[in-house]
């Protein structure tokens, strides 16, 4: 777990305000069913494959794979630079992510996102710590690729989050 006491703290009332915003339909099912922040950030660890939906130029959706690390609360993910989905981020950065593991586990985000390795600005402030876990993780640190011109990470900060886990113990049992 990375998260702070303030990205639990935002994360929980993300959560708590997103659900309350929700439908009654919606209500129904997750209350109750559901994950505090801290079990939130203690179930999603290591690489969480994400279905990114995206949105073309003609506003068709497009839905796409990727690798999803949920760090400080919030969803990172990579791609290539001349992926469809980097192309659809940079002019419209609003995008949706799911997670999902069968019937046990879903999680489901709304937000915008911020280029974290922008190749004509400056990086994110956090960029360089980021990157380190990411190198980390992969395991071939600098020799996987040139993670300067041929991967663009982003960030994505949720306006709306909600998680759906029928069986809380199982989920957190360790």
């Amino acid at each position: 777990m990375r998260e702070t006491p303030e990205d639990l703290k935002e994360l929980q009332s993300l959560l708590d305000s997103s659900l309350s915003r929700s439908t009654s339909h919606l209500r129904s099912i997750i209350t109750e069913r559901t994950l505090t922040a801290e079990q939130l950030t203690q179930v999603l660890t290591g690489m969480c494959t994400l279905a990114l939906s995206t949105v073309t130029a003609k506003g068709e959706p497009r839905i796409s794979g990727v690798d999803g690390h949920f760090l400080h609360g919030k969803w990172h993910f990579g791609t290539a630079p001349s992926a469809a989905k980097a192309r659809h981020l940079a002019a419209r950065p609003a995008a949706s992510v799911a997670h999902m593991r069968g019937e046990d586990l879903g999680v489901f985000t709304h937000g915008t996102v911020e280029i974290l390795n922008p190749q004509d600005r400056e990086a994110a402030a956090d960029w360089p710590d980021l990157l380190n876990y990411f190198k980390d993780f992969y395991g071939d640190g600098d020799d996987a690729f040139d993670w300067d011109n041929d991967v663009v990470y982003y960030r994505l900060h949720p306006h709306w989050m909600t998680v759906y886990a029928p069986d809380v113990d199982k989920l957190t049992a360790k």
